[in-house]
């Protein structure tokens, strides 16, 4: 089973990465530059720290999944990543929009954006760790 964690945790984080880059690198391009003032100069940014945080939360993701979810599917790593991804889209979209000035299509686009990976990754982690 660590062998089937390890390699759902490497997917995963792929997975991620470019799901990440794709909304925030091109999607939401335009939103950002509009609200520059509220984002630190790209310069500034820390991005090894950024992968890191991504890497946490995918073994946490995936150890969650791992330990808690008794019959491991592709049916239930879905369903898996749809509750997890209303969590962490409500958290990350709304929970910011109610102490940062984003404008309310960012809050919809990190809320979408968040259950969409989530989503793919219950799926990834329900179709490598089936029982």
């Amino acid at each position: 089973m660590l062998k089937r964690a390890t390699f759902a945790v490497i997917a995963v984080f792929i997975a991620w990465s470019i799901l990440d880059f794709l909304i925030h690198g091109v999607l939401l391009q335009p939103t950002y530059e509009a609200t520059a003032n509220l984002w630190r100069p790209k310069d500034e940014m820390n991005m090894p720290l950024m992968s890191f945080v991504t890497l946490v939360f995918t073994i946490c993701f995936v150890a969650i999944y791992g330990l808690l979810v008794e019959q491991k599917s592709l049916v239930s790593g879905i369903k898996f990543g749809v509750l997890f991804g209303l969590a962490m889209g409500i958290s990350m979209g709304f929970g910011s929009y109610s102490y940062m000035p984003i404008p309310l299509s960012l809050a919809w686009s990190w809320f979408l954006g968040n259950w969409i990976k989530a989503l793919t990754a219950g799926a990834i982690v329900g179709t490598i760790m089936r029982s």
